[in-house]
């Protein structure tokens, strides 16, 4: 099968992470934090924050100097391995990640959420005419998804999946997935004429897709999966450097709560703020009109997660069961209210 990560992309993540390995250390420590991110205007409370220079400035008020590394790879999985391998102290994904890591060290380093990074609809785009709905997929179609079968993306096409061929078959569409970074799958849906012909992505990337390719259209609604406005793009960390960093810590949910007022009363800032930061040929209006969607929601209390997590451990894809927010993240004023 035909790969579409492209070679300087995959040599730049591992690159990142090899560097990475080389200063990490067994224990957190106070004033360094190294936050593991990935592609997309879902990240936006984070490159607000790199640019706002925000962790630096609570950092001081919490009276230490941080020194924040930030480091962009690509899917939960390689996040995952970044920060079991103790080469990242925060990591940025999907909710179906995190809940795959909350269960795997249940009971040993017992990484929980930190925040989350708002809520946005996520969109299955298709430029094949003769697939509608996720009953239309056959074995001629390729979907990409950041990883197969733990990105919050799969995670929520299984969800789909089950509702509609039964818990036993939740993972049926695994088969025609593939993992893609965003903005290659976004390159094969609005060029064409690849094995790519659907893409589970996240703004702003299914946006150009839907503006790039009069084919592209969209066959799944995150939203509608999880019964509404959902966070499905968190940060995580172990309990070690939330125990053992509490200063630091403290800063960077600060730095996370002060970006999401920022960008609620500068839309227009933020949206130049991604483009220097993020880079990329986007839009500045295609920007501007994410930023300001009514489905959108910048903030750090997540919403709407439990549900994902209940449902992984139904079909066995989790040991354990989280039963209220507490269980999967860690307390906070501005967080523990979520659901």
């Amino acid at each position: 099968m035909k790969t579409f990560l492209s070679r300087s992309l995959l040599l730049a993540a591992v690159g990142a992470v090899a560097s990475l390995a080389m200063t990490a250390s067994a224990s957190a420590e106070e004033g360094r934090i190294r936050i593991a991110q990935q592609f997309g205007i879902v990240y936006l409370l984070l490159n607000v924050v790199e640019d706002q220079g925000l962790i630096q400035k609570h950092g001081k008020e919490q009276g230490i100097d941080i020194t924040p590394e930030f480091i962009r790879l690509s899917g939960g999985s390689a996040v995952n391995d970044a920060l079991l391998s103790g080469n990242v102290d925060i990591g940025g994904a999907g909710v179906g990640p995190l809940f795959t890591l909350w269960d795997r060290t249940h009971g040993s380093q017992n990484v929980k959420g930190v925040a989350s990074l708002g809520n946005f609809p996520y969109y299955l785009v298709s430029n094949n005419p003769a697939v509608k709905t996720i009953a239309d997929f056959t074995e001629k179609d390729r979907i990409a998804v950041p990883a197969v079968g733990v990105s919050v993306q799969s995670r929520i096409l299984q969800w789909a999946s089950a509702k509609v061929w039964g818990e036993e078959n939740f993972d049926k569409l695994d088969a025609y997935s593939v993992a893609v970074p965003h903005p290659e799958a976004a390159a094969a849906i609005i060029s064409g004429g690849t094995e790519i012909t659907a893409h589970f992505g996240n703004p702003p990337f299914q946006e150009q897709e839907l503006a790039g390719n009069p084919k592209a259209h969209i066959v799944l609604k995150s939203y509608d999966v999880q019964g509404g406005p959902a966070s499905s793009t968190v940060l995580y960390a172990t309990e070690a450097f939330h125990d053992e960093s509490p200063k630091t810590y403290a800063a960077f949910v600060a730095a996370l709560d002060e970006a999401a007022q920022f960008i609620g009363e500068n839309p227009e800032k933020a949206a130049d703020i991604y483009l220097k930061v993020a880079g990329g040929n986007v839009d500045r209006k295609l920007l501007l009109d994410i930023i300001q969607n009514p489905e959108v929601t910048f903030k750090v209390e997540p919403e709407n997660t439990l549900g994902l997590g209940q449902f992984l451990h139904r079909v066995k894809a989790i040991r354990n069961e989280p039963k209220a927010l507490a269980d999967y993240f860690f307390d906070d004023p501005r967080v523990s209210n979520g659901s």
